[in-house]
């Protein structure tokens, strides 16, 4: 293999080596240049923050392309018919939807998820995961991930849908199968998996969106079946996607910040004890290191809509290209001492939650989960410590762990 080639090899996204720290890779691979071809996926890897960034931004590259060509003009195969209900329900949801539909979705939904609504959910959410907290402490311990990291942000999203709490137990099952579907060439028992989840999810929410028709209440459903601006609304589906959306985003993002924020800790026992010195003090800056420093979603994917050029390299239309967050985020250009855990960085322009006009839109509950979890774990456990070495989820886009066993 000659040396030009070599930065590339080291980006094994199917390797469990590479899935257990794919940060050195990282680094070979910025350093030998700020495009790469990655021909198993055909994807041009962009690994700097300062590109990652800039091309988030970027209105040639979309999340789509279906709002300006046919998958025949791009291109593109169609995909499967068979994986038609999966796709119904992502393609209606505002994170795969380019301008002018995103941006009615997006300002229809605001209209119903506002700052207000998110700021009322704070005392639920510091009071379920106090006492989340407290039963793990309870029994001595156990696994962080299914005791406190799951069960928090399923059950906040699910409190502000109004999703019934004898329902609530499908929810972290429908969403992994279907995010099983945003991995890399994800397998057809992949696929079926979310074909069925989309289904089932599908019909339970157009169930409970006619029962809020009848007798709305206070929970988003009823505002997003309200919200209303210049003659325009949401359709229903619509609605099931954002709402599917919500969940997806808003807990996978949140359960593994979580149970990869606490294994860095315990690698990590000098900030872990000044964490524990100075949980005030350190707590806000805390989230956002833990977010950077390893990050719960690696890459993003854009298509390129009209060639772009990165450093010399066109990239034309019809091309994908994978914008690598977890490569952004340990950026020596942007991030002193990246490898570093350090929880007082004060300058953190983490991309974590993206950037642009797909910026996540529940990033603000995002932080008060994070800071309510992290905040009970001190007060309460404060001599919390790892009961045996975790393993990976044998994913890479999606990084988290299988479990998280702790003492208390």
């Amino acid at each position: 293999m000659d040396a030009a080639n070599a930065p590339i090899a080291t980006f094994a996204p199917w390797s469990p080596e590479f899935i257990a720290d794919p940060y050195p890779a990282y680094a070979r691979l910025r350093a030998a240049g700020r495009v790469h071809h990655f021909e198993p996926t055909d994807q041009w890897l962009i690994p700097h923050h300062a590109d990652v960034s800039a091309l988030l931004r970027d209105r040639r590259l979309g999340r789509t392309y279906l709002h300006r060509f046919t998958h025949e003009e791009f291109g593109r195969q169609s995909p499967p018919p068979e994986h038609e209900p999966f796709h119904v329900l992502n393609d209606n949801g505002m994170l795969d939807l380019e301008a002018p539909t995103h941006t009615r979705i997006r300002r229809l939904v605001s209209k119903a998820f506002t700052p207000r609504t998110v700021e009322e959910l704070r005392p639920y959410v510091e009071g379920l995961a106090d006492r989340l907290v407290r039963d793990l402490v309870a029994d001595g311990g156990g696994d962080l991930a299914a005791r406190v990291a799951e069960p928090l942000p399923v059950a906040v999203i699910a409190q502000m849908l109004g999703i019934p709490e004898s329902d609530r137990d499908q929810l972290r099952p429908w969403s992994a199968d279907i995010c099983g579907m945003y991995e890399l060439n994800p397998s057809e028992e992949s696929a079926t998996r979310a074909v069925t989840a989309s289904l089932e999810f599908s019909a339970y929410l157009r169930e409970l969106i006619a029962v809020r028709r009848e007798k709305p209440g206070d929970d988003l459903i009823s505002g997003l079946i309200a919200a209303y601006e210049d003659g325009e609304s949401l359709s229903e589906q619509e609605m099931i996607s954002t709402c599917v959306l919500l969940l997806n985003a808003g807990h996978e993002a949140t359960v593994n910040a979580t149970v990869n924020g606490w294994y860095a800790l315990f690698r990590n026992p000098a900030q872990l004890a000044a964490l524990r010195a100075d949980p005030g003090g350190l707590g806000p800056t805390a989230v956002e290191e833990l977010m950077r420093y390893d990050t719960p979603l690696q890459f993003f994917e854009r298509w390129v809509l009209d060639d772009i050029e990165v450093d010399g390299t066109v990239i034309p239309r019809g091309s994908e290209v994978a914008l690598l967050f977890g490569s952004a985020n340990h950026d020596p250009a942007v991030f002193t001492a990246p490898t570093t855990l350090d929880l007082t960085r004060a300058e953190n322009p983490h991309i974590s939650f993206s950037a642009g006009i797909h910026y996540c839109i529940g990033a603000p509950l995002a932080r008060i989960e994070l800071a309510a979890s992290l905040g009970a774990l001190l007060r309460r456990a404060p001599g919390l410590r790892l009961a045996s070495e975790p393993e990976r989820k044998p994913n890479f886009v999606i990084r988290g762990l299988q479990e998280l066993l702790v003492e208390a």
